[in-house]
């Protein structure tokens, strides 16, 4: 069936991701209403996956883990997420766009290219008439995909609560995983879509395995663009006068939950170059003299 469009089913999810959000931009655009950006994100990698298992028909054992995985990654984001933003009111980062159609559409166009990109491992998977016996790789894929499940879903409800209580009120996360990490719930993200691609690759063939560029994509938008970068801004402009939160930041890992007794006494380079301690994330502190 997914052979009228493509057998990679490629085209098809291109087609239905576009479509999908199209109409939640259509949504934003005329109602000025945000709270289901994230909401429409998370939902259709679950559409991809269940629409790619049922069209393919073949229900090998790796396809419905793989797409079990992603179902149940995207529901408990996008409800978490949900909630969050009933809970907060209103989507920031929508403050410059709401009133700028442009600048809308480019978000929207990047959410769809994010969720095809990131969805390829499970997508080609799911297209494909292979289903060799289970490999080493897939126990190591499913191992990562639970650990940074787990690590994404503590982390956030960490965070959650943590800023739902009053005496935080005007504080930075310093409790829980975000002790270790300043930013574990993208570890865990990053963690988890490597594993589904791990997972995948006993199926791979030739150019199949540029589906490599789905966690890839992932990883660079999170550590570049709008992942920790925002993030990282944001916190220095509103805590980059305190110098417990110079020291929080100095003693902990951006990314890789380590030990704050380890970590403040690795070397710059060495943080810089295997811990992702970039510059980039302390722009806004440089000319204080942050090290």
């Amino acid at each position: 069936m997914g052979t009228v469009i493509d057998s990679h089913f490629l085209a098809l999810t291109a087609i239905v991701t576009i479509g999908y959000q199209f109409l939640f931009f259509i949504i934003t655009a005329l109602l000025k209403f945000d709270k289901l950006t994230d909401f429409a994100g998370s939902t259709n990698f679950i559409i991809v996956a269940v629409l790619t298992l049922i069209l393919k028909g073949s229900w090998y054992f790796r396809q419905i883990i793989l797409s079990l995985f992603v179902v149940l990654w995207g529901l408990r984001l996008a409800l978490f997420l949900l909630f969050r933003i009933l809970q907060w009111g209103e989507d920031r980062r929508f403050d410059q766009m709401r009133d700028n159609l442009g600048k809308l559409a480019i978000f929207w166009t990047f959410q769809a290219v994010w969720v095809w990109t990131v969805s390829l491992p499970v997508t080609v998977v799911n297209a494909s008439s292979r289903n060799p016996f289970l490999q080493p790789q897939d126990v190591i894929g499913w191992i990562f995909w639970a650990l940074g499940f787990i690590l994404e879903g503590v982390a956030d409800h960490q965070k959650l609560r943590f800023k739902q209580s009053p005496e935080n009120r005007g504080k930075w996360c310093n409790s829980g995983l975000w002790k270790y990490s300043r930013h574990p719930n993208y570890f865990g993200e990053i963690l988890l879509w490597w594993g589904i691609f791990v997972a995948s690759t006993p199926i791979l063939k030739g150019a199949e395995w540029l589906v490599i560029i789905g966690p890839i994509f992932l990883t660079l938008l999170l550590l570049f663009v709008s992942g920790i970068p925002l993030l990282e801004d944001s916190s220095d402009n509103k805590f980059g006068n305190v110098d417990g939160y110079r020291i929080y930041k100095q003693m902990t890992s951006p990314l890789i939950p380590l030990p704050p007794s380890i970590y403040r006494n690795l070397p710059m380079w060495f943080k810089t170059t295997f811990l992702f301690e970039l510059p980039l994330y302390s722009r806004n502190l440089a000319q204080e003299g942050l090290d």
